[in-house]
């Protein structure tokens, strides 16, 4: 019998990833050779303590839950959105834990940022660099002068060590993800709404059908036996078999795309997405996030939190904002009108100018 939830929300590790019903018929990926789930320590990146710590303490709401476990059920991507400091990014690292999917993969997205990116990136001019180094080595030189050719091959179209392409390419977040593990990957997007009006659009084929090609890995196909190509994976220095310049997906992986509101998306792209709005938390939940982060709050740290609540109606305030107040409020020897007066500074509005500077 199926298992619902998948995502409890309760940050206590399990393998209930494993108990995923199959996915819908136009879901349903076969990527392969399969290769097994990344060690959680793999990229160590991925677990500085900042990371950890927000992984351990996210309070999910019921709401949220319910909408992580569609989108791992239907394998589609998670699009989160909301204002400033509700969480968004820290979701995709709390349902890595508990999910014990391994490292997150990350993409931060710019105004630059393009669909090639997140797949892959290529060095033709190191490789360049390499393959004139191999030819120049004195145990390469035995036939005619420009035997071993610039393009990274010996004679007779062999491959020179250290100049075959895959020696020059790395996948990038996206394309990682898409490979093909025998459990899903979690990869975050971050702040999607940042990107080219392009990119939403260039990514709907890649996250439709799960799979992508390496057009340079698929012309060097034929010199490679088998067609296999051992290329690194982002996050890591381990190399990973790719077919034929081709990578399809297995287990759909985790996406998160998160964004804070700044731009509509095409319809095409909103509809292959499950969407989740998060909200600015009410009083219990703003309670228990800062007793996950700190502890039971105090009689001080509790007229912080409605404090933060009468101002948030007035303009964007954030999280961390209250959770910086609390801390320094607990840590600091001074009196109470110094830490009004403090906490005051540190809780300025984001996202409006007008303002009340009742606090």
């Amino acid at each position: 019998m199926p298992l619902w939830p998948v995502y409890t929300g309760t940050n206590e590790p399990h393998d209930g990833i494993t108990e995923l019903p199959a996915p819908p018929p136009w879901r349903a990926f076969d990527g392969g050779p399969v290769l097994p789930a990344p060690d959680a320590a793999a990229d160590t990146a991925a677990h500085s303590p900042d990371r950890t710590h927000r992984a351990e303490t996210y309070q999910a709401t019921g709401e949220t839950v319910e909408l992580v476990n569609a989108a791992l059920y239907l394998r589609r991507p998670l699009l989160v959105t909301g204002p400033p400091g509700t969480g968004k990014s820290s979701l995709v690292y709390a349902v890595a834990r508990e999910l014990r999917l391994g490292p997150v993969l990350r993409w931060n997205i710019t105004s630059r940022s393009t669909l090639h990116d997140g797949l892959y990136q290529y060095d033709p001019l190191s490789r360049l660099y390499a393959a004139r180094q191999e030819a120049a080595r004195p145990e390469r030189t035995g036939g005619p002068q420009g035997a071993d050719g610039a393009d990274g091959t010996g004679g007779g179209g062999r491959e020179v060590d250290g100049a075959g392409i895959e020696h020059h390419l790395r996948l990038g977040p996206l394309g990682t993800a898409l490979l093909p593990y025998a459990r899903p990957r979690a990869l975050l997007i971050d702040e999607i709404d940042k990107s080219d009006l392009d990119l939403p659009n260039d990514l709907l084929n890649v996250l439709e059908e799960g799979q992508y090609e390496i057009p340079e890995l698929v012309r060097a196909s034929r010199l490679a036996p088998g067609g296999v190509a051992e290329v690194l994976a982002d996050g890591t220095d381990e190399r990973v078999p790719v077919v034929r310049g081709r990578v399809r997906c297995r287990a759909f992986p985790f996406v998160v795309l998160t964004s804070n509101g700044e731009r509509e998306f095409p319809p095409a792209f909103l509809r292959r997405c499950v969407t989740l709005h998060l909200r600015q938390p009410d009083d219990r939940h703003l309670a228990e996030i800062v007793r996950a982060h700190l502890g039971e709050p105090d009689a001080y740290a509790r007229t912080l939190i409605d404090r933060f609540l009468s101002r948030s109606g007035a303009g964007d305030l954030a999280t961390d904002q209250l959770l910086n107040a609390i801390y320094l409020a607990r840590s600091a020897d001074l009196d109470t009108e110094s830490l009004d007066r403090l906490a005051e500074q540190l809780m300025p509005y984001l996202g409006q100018s007008t303002r009340s500077d009742v606090f």
